[in-house]
């Protein structure tokens, strides 16, 4: 059911981004789609290989052991879900920022990040070490949050729908998006995060709710829409193919953040 709501989405956002692009291409889109779903379906192979315990194994332990904060709280079921949702988003803001600060992450982190243009498709290109490095940090979440398999089913779903709708292509009404970015992280404000301009990508390190970042302090609004995506040693399409991104941490010239 999560897979079919997932795949109904992103065939929404790829027609948005036919009709109502943000910004101009500048590579390739179906060239481009192929190469980062590619990338995308071997990192997921990779994650799926070592998930499990976290997604299946350890929340199941919490539930039965009562681990960690939020059973101890006695909190209502949809209350701990919120709360759940929303204290595994902050926790995933601070790896965010850890990629980025992390020499040996950012490697990693900077396969993503190199893509030439920004949309749905984007959002699924991670290269499958970084996939594979989070998995201890999501233990750590799940096991000193207490996070229950409901709630965490609930923020995977919510993650995946965020992830996908904040690195589209779409241009939505200024005031719906403006509206929008008060609450959680939309297009144009994701969009600031993966500049080639240093200042603007760090920030906007949220990646459902944007008030993570209003109240770090790391929350900008003030790049026009026409932000150039990507990074500035890394312009050249004919060196960005697949086997070009996997082997992209491995270089001895690998991106520096």
């Amino acid at each position: 059911m999560i897979a079919l709501v997932v795949s109904g989405f992103l065939g929404a956002l790829l027609l948005g981004e036919r009709r109502w692009p943000l910004r101009a291409a500048t590579d390739d889109k179906r060239r481009r789609d192929v190469r980062n779903l590619a990338v995308a379906a071997v990192a997921g192979a990779g994650l799926a290989c070592v998930q499990w315990p976290v997604s299946g194994l350890l929340t199941r332990a919490v539930a039965r052991r009562r681990l960690g904060l939020l059973p101890r709280l006695g909190l209502p079921p949809a209350l701990e879900t919120v709360s759940a949702v929303v204290l595994l988003d902050a926790t995933l803001t601070a790896w965010h920022w850890l990629t980025h600060r992390s020499e040996l992450l950012w490697r990693f982190h900077a396969a993503h990040h190199a893509d030439l243009d920004m949309d749905a498709t984007t959002a699924l290109r991670f290269h499958v070490v970084e996939l594979v490095l989070s998995v201890p940090w999501r233990a750590a979440q799940v096991a000193l949050l207490g996070v229950r398999p409901r709630p965490f089913r609930v923020w995977q779903t919510a993650t995946m729908i965020s992830i996908l709708f904040h690195h589209a292509n779409v241009r939505l009404p200024a005031r719906l998006e403006r509206a929008l970015a008060w609450l959680v992280v939309t297009p144009r404000i994701h969009g600031i995060h993966h500049s080639i301009v240093t200042s603007e990508r760090n920030a906007n390190w949220g990646t459902i709710f944007s008030f993570v970042d209003r109240v770090a302090g790391s929350f900008r609004d003030d790049v026009p829409d026409t932000v150039t995506v990507g990074l500035p040693e890394q312009r050249d399409p004919e060196a960005l193919r697949f086997r070009d991104v996997l082997a992209m941490p491995f270089r001895p010239d690998a991106s520096h953040r």
